[in-house]
């Protein structure tokens, strides 16, 4: 006889069970591209497996995230040209319902009189939005960063000056109760953390000389008995110590690195190394021991990288093994602790979004909408090719069994119709 609290225990913990994985910041749970959920398709197209699609006022390349029944992006609407920094610029945050994709909240959290120029394959709302409770915060770059409720009411805003010479593209990161970034110009670089209730600035690190551009994302890791905040930035990446911005290692990109700023990719961490991007123009990777104290660039650096080197895409590491896709469509296996090739394949059309593992599968999406889905391995192998009738530079996001995906007009919600 199963008695009654036992029996409620384990009905508390089916449904725990049940209710879906959130997706609550840029590259999901842990910020390095991996899903627990199970369920999830890898097989679609705009006539199969779509639970729904709606339209995306604006334009944006934020990656969605996912929690408490919404989904979250940012968006620009603009009143004149916006490669050409022309006319005013209303800088949005959208909330959509799961279950129907229905629009929940639309809401103005900056307004640019006259904005300057970006890169044409950018957007003013690359950075994705980061979800806590009942705080959701977006960040626009040197434009802006504020902090929402989940109904849409601003709680703080923050501005920090510096010189995006191709508008904005690094997501903040939450550590603890501090709300983190990157900002990286030509005239100035420095990472900040703010405290995430009220906006002030609780510590400010400037980064050595030489600085220039770049568009990371940081990344919070545990390394023996101590976290580590690793933020890539322009000829060197670096680590800090989370909760006050003192530096504990920095690397250098090598001299055979030679042009090592606009770096986009997100670090991914694992076996004890950091696998960092070493430069956009000509492409570089390298890993590096996050182990190290001061300057490891002569002691810490495992390998390097530079054929097939992803210049936006952020690598994926799974097993043993480091999965990466370069703008240009060639794919790679790596084994993580030496860089040794396992295998390299050309997938179809060009990458801006950073590849996903979801229910044992790795996802790769195109900038032409095309989803490449194989299964993790030594030997490549293919299981799906999905196609939909969008551009797709913003990376996917995986939460109660399906698949969200922002083109450059919808938002996608793909999964197992019932």
């Amino acid at each position: 006889m199963v008695r009654p609290l036992a029996l409620s225990l384990s009905i508390v913990l089916v449904a725990v069970a049940a209710r879906a994985e959130d997706w609550p910041q840029f590259r999901g749970p842990t910020g390095q591209g991996h899903s627990a959920e199970r369920g999830v398709p890898f097989e679609w197209s705009e006539t199969r497996n779509i639970i729904w699609k709606t339209p995306v006022t604006g334009s944006g390349w934020s990656s969605p995230v996912v929690a408490d029944g919404r989904v979250w992006v940012t968006t620009a609407t603009l009143g004149g040209n916006e490669s050409r920094g022309s006319g005013a610029v209303s800088l949005r945050a959208l909330a959509f319902d799961v279950d129907t994709g229905r629009e929940l909240l639309n809401v103005e959290v900056f307004r640019i009189n006259r904005a300057g120029d970006i890169n044409p394959k950018n957007s003013r709302a690359s950075p994705t939005p980061i979800i806590d409770g009942e705080r959701v915060y977006v960040h626009y770059g040197a434009d802006g960063t504020a902090a929402l409720t989940t109904s849409g009411q601003i709680v703080w805003k923050a501005r920090f000056a510096y010189e995006a010479m191709h508008g904005n593209g690094g997501s903040p990161v939450l550590y603890g109760d501090l709300l983190i970034f990157s900002c990286d110009g030509a005239d100035t670089a420095f990472v900040v953390a703010l405290d995430k209730q009220t906006g002030k600035v609780r510590w400010k690190t400037s980064r050595r000389r030489p600085f220039d551009q770049a568009y990371s994302t940081p990344l919070v890791i545990r390394v023996g008995d101590r976290d580590e905040l690793v933020s890539v930035g322009a000829y060197r990446a670096a680590a800090y110590d989370p909760l006050t911005g003192r530096e504990i290692w920095r690397v250098g990109y090598p001299v055979s690195f030679p042009e090592g700023f606009s770096n986009v990719m997100r670090p991914v961490y694992g076996h004890g190394l950091v696998f960092i991007s070493g430069g956009f123009n000509e492409p570089s990777f390298l890993a590096v021991g996050a182990d190290g104290t001061g300057d490891v660039t002569k002691t810490h650096v495992a390998w390097t990288l530079k054929r097939g080197a992803p210049l936006t895409p952020s690598p994926l590491f799974v097993g043993d093994e480091l999965y990466i896709v370069n703008d240009t469509g060639i794919a790679s296996c790596l084994d993580a602790k030496t860089g040794t090739a396992h295998w390299q394949q050309r997938l179809a059309g060009n990458y801006s979004a950073s590849p996903i593992l979801a229910d044992g599968r790795i996802y790769f999406l195109s900038e032409e909408g095309v989803a490449t889905v194989i299964a993790p391995g030594t030997e490549f192998r293919k299981l799906a090719t999905n196609e939909l009738d969008d551009s797709t530079l913003a990376s996917m996001a995986v939460s109660g069994g399906s698949i969200f995906i922002r083109g450059g007009t919808h938002l996608y919600r793909i999964g197992t119709q019932r």
